[in-house]
């Protein structure tokens, strides 16, 4: 008979296989390693070491995913995940999206009425 005790022990001698990664345009860092089943995120990214490798990196201010979706630091890791650090945004894609319609606008690339192109065929028409 295994009693709960032995139980707790072979669950805690489990790892599991992760990758963490992190990148600069002209630098990127992809760490392998196996860490206890049972490990959240945020301790992961400790472990791996990869914060004193890219000193920029605060856990508080970066964002991070696993396999490109947004996850919390206190998720539970599972086999082959892949923690991915993200940075910094330096402009709202939203608003560039924006500010780029509203030039076509003004140079006449796109119609002003619904900021679609303009239709070759209109001013021939004439």
């Amino acid at each position: 008979m295994v009693d709960s005790i032995e139980i707790e022990q072979e669950l805690a001698q489990r790892k599991i296989q992760i990758e963490v990664v992190y990148g600069l345009p002209d630098r990127q860092e992809l760490l392998t390693l196996l860490v206890d089943e049972g490990t959240l995120l945020e301790q992961g990214i400790i472990v791996s070491g990869i914060l004193s490798v890219f000193e920029e990196i605060d856990l508080t201010v970066n964002n991070v995913g696993i396999w490109n979706r947004a996850a919390k630091l206190t998720d539970t890791l599972r086999d082959l995940d892949r923690i991915e650090i993200y940075r910094p945004l330096i402009a709202d894609p939203k608003e560039v999206r924006k500010r780029r319609a509203e030039k076509a606008k003004d140079e006449g690339r796109a119609d002003k009425v619904t900021g679609g192109r303009v239709d070759p065929r209109r001013n021939k028409a004439s």
